[in-house]
């Protein structure tokens, strides 16, 4: 977890109340959605904000921010509004329609039809999450399109058929997605909206001479993401235990490289890689909030050997374990 991105998601969300997902419209504080798929129903564990700004007739751009676990959401389903949602920081993991469960992080972008989320749970594997969100009613710019757009040539068919036809269409993280959005992210909220037609103009000449192929992310079903999210709970349960890659494969019935894959997928990193970053950050919270001796917290975090814990603390935080507490308390 990168601390500032934590805590400028704190910082936006300082006046949002527990358990809500506060839907703002900056431009027209009195405007309500007026795409179909607009008119949400949320249920949220933690909070979170969506600004809102109608962009043409019939897109919407929202600037999303959650410092949650999970999020269900019910709107409208229909296939002819196309949506997408570019993930700025954090990691999103997004149960749809079918049984498909996508996940996204910082870079990666989603496209697909309302009807794929129109009743979806989302999880945050870091607890919190920034993105960019961007729906467009197609049937309706079909027969109202802005002159700047239909000068640009966009066909609203192929767009149809290429995203909103089938499941969600994935594309990772690459510079033409980070040339696209991270600029909404510096210019000044007084020019946003005209930098938000700029980038939807460019998003849509982007998607429309999109060619699926090979570099798409693959969307797993929920229930193999689900299994994964069990295995997760027993490994940071049980930080005092050490369990094999075949030794979860065994006891939840899933193929090694499937397991590996999709627990990748669902958190951002390898196991081994992910386990050991979860252990130090549970040793630093131990260090900070408790007076254990560094030997138990060592042990109570999955080390033998105080020896071998240091090393491994020092490789992550920068100093070793009681330098670490030294500094807390000179913090407190």
């Amino acid at each position: 977890m990168k601390r500032e991105e934590l805590a400028h998601i704190e910082s936006l969300l300082q006046d949002v109340a527990s358990n809500t997902l506060a839907l703002v419209h900056p431009a027209n504080p009195t405007q309500n959605s007026t795409l179909p798929a607009g008119h949400l129903q949320a249920r949220i564990n933690g909070k979170g904000k969506r600004e809102t700004y109608t962009v043409f007739p019939g897109i919407e751009v929202s600037f999303d921010a959650v410092l949650a676990s999970t999020l269900n959401v019910h709107h409208a389903s229909t296939t002819s509004v196309l949506e997408a949602f570019y993930c700025h920081s954090g990691r999103v993991g997004w149960n749809m329609q079918g049984g498909t469960a996508v996940y996204l992080g910082t870079g990666d972008m989603t496209v697909h039809s309302a009807a794929c989320c129109a009743e979806s749970a989302m999880m945050f594997p870091l607890r919190y999450a920034e993105g960019i969100s961007i729906s467009m009613d197609l049937e309706r710019l079909a027969s109202d399109c802005p002159a700047v757009l239909r000068k640009a040539g966009i066909d609203l068919q192929k767009l149809q058929t290429t995203f909103c036809a089938g499941g969600p269409v994935i594309i990772p993280a690459c510079p033409a997605l980070e040339w696209l959005f991270e600029p909404l992210y510096t210019v000044p909220l007084g020019r946003r909206l005209s930098w938000l037609q700029l980038k939807v103009q460019e998003l849509l000449l982007y998607l429309n001479d999109f060619q699926p192929d090979a570099s798409t992310l693959t969307p797993y079903g929920s229930q193999q993401t689900d299994l994964i999210k069990e295995i997760h709970q027993l490994l940071t349960g049980h930080l005092d235990q050490r369990f094999t890659i075949e030794e979860l494969s065994k006891k939840y019935l899933i193929n090694v490289t499937t397991l590996k894959a999709v627990f990748k997928t669902v958190y951002g990193q390898p196991i081994a890689t992910y386990m050991k970053e979860y252990r130090v950050r549970r040793a630093m919270h131990l260090l900070r909030e408790t007076g254990d001796t560094i030997a138990n917290i060592a042990a109570a975090v999955g080390y033998e050997s105080q020896g071998k814990f240091a090393h491994v603390f020092r490789s992550i935080a920068g100093v070793t374990p009681s330098e670490y507490r030294r500094q807390a308390q000179r913090r407190t």
